[in-house]
């Protein structure tokens, strides 16, 4: 059973930095399909980044030039970088593993708040 494990989440102020990490088990890492959704309350959830498991990468058109995806398949993890943070991005961030057996993963979720 793959589990993720979500860290970095916090509070910052409106133009700060954080990384987000999500650690993954298991063997099936380098061959997966990984992302970032957000949720923010009273609303759907919503794609951040995605990265294949050729190390292309997709963004939300609100995150765009401000946060990067990366994975280390070396270490199952892979990496959110957030910079120029709005109050705006204020949301739960989920990562998601997509496998090759076509089965979705997610994370427990870990809270991001930008205060203005």
């Amino acid at each position: 059973q793959v589990q993720l494990v979500e860290s970095g989440g916090g509070l910052v102020q409106a133009g700060g930095s954080l990384r987000l990490s999500c650690a993954a088990s298991g063997t099936i890492f380098s061959s997966s399909d990984l992302g970032w959704y957000r949720q923010a309350p009273g609303k759907q959830r919503e794609l951040v980044a995605q990265i294949n498991r050729g190390g292309s990468t997709n963004y939300g058109d609100s995150v765009k030039g401000r946060f990067t995806i990366s994975r280390d398949n070396a270490k199952n993890t892979q990496y959110l970088q957030m910079n120029s943070l709005k109050p705006e991005d204020t949301a739960v961030y989920f990562c998601r593993m997509y496998t090759v057996h076509r089965t979705t993963y997610w994370g427990q979720g870990t809270q991001v708040t930008v205060s203005s």
